[in-house]
């Protein structure tokens, strides 16, 4: 079974970027919804095999892409928060750099991408295997527009129930502020680990 992780900090001590109201509805209801809908749909596939019984294998596929994508997701961006400065691990600040040109034109391009998303969805750096290259993608629910062998590095929750209470609609500033508390510690692990 998926397990929810435990935040590595309290609700408020974000406070000054995303509300404790707003972490903690982000935290408690959505992303334990995800957790719990996805175990779900994990049991239903463990019963449709044991019954040999696939009626229903189209909507279960769908489910588990959707619940399993909202709560692996959710999982990375609650780890990519963090009220402590972190620092860029000098391998993933060279690739960065390679790929980008600068962390700033980085950040500058993650940000401009990933404000555009039209409805909900997510920001992403990743690695490309395949490219040997870091990309931003712009994934729409949790399912669409994906690329395999890709390996998500950062991600930012852009659906409105991560920032509409604190910012309205003005993404670009929840991004900006966002990347103020991005725990490079962790990006910089899933990076070495790729």
């Amino acid at each position: 079974m998926y397990e929810k992780i435990k935040l590595p900090y309290q609700f408020d001590e974000l406070s000054s970027y995303i509300s404790k109201e707003t972490l903690e509805n982000h935290y408690n209801l959505l992303y334990e919804g995800y957790v719990n809908n996805f175990n779900k749909v994990l049991q239903d596939l463990e019963n449709a095999r044991l019954t040999n019984n696939y009626d229903n294998i189209k909507a279960l596929e769908k489910d588990l892409a959707f619940q399993g994508g909202g709560a692996i997701l959710h999982t990375m961006y609650f780890e990519n928060l963090t009220p402590q400065k972190t620092n860029i691990s000098q391998s993933l600040k060279r690739k960065i750099e390679e790929d980008f040109g600068g962390i700033n034109e980085f950040r500058e391009q993650f940000i401009k991408s990933t404000s555009k998303i039209e409805g909900s969805g997510w920001g992403i750096l990743g690695y490309n295997k395949s490219l040997n290259k870091l990309i931003i993608l712009q994934v729409e629910k949790h399912s669409n527009l994906s690329i395999w062998d890709f390996i998500p590095l950062l991600v930012i929750d852009i659906w409105e129930h991560a920032y509409y209470l604190d910012y309205q609609t003005k993404k670009e500033e929840y991004l900006n502020k966002t990347m103020d508390i991005i725990n490079w510690d962790v990006v910089s692990k899933r990076f070495n680990e790729r």
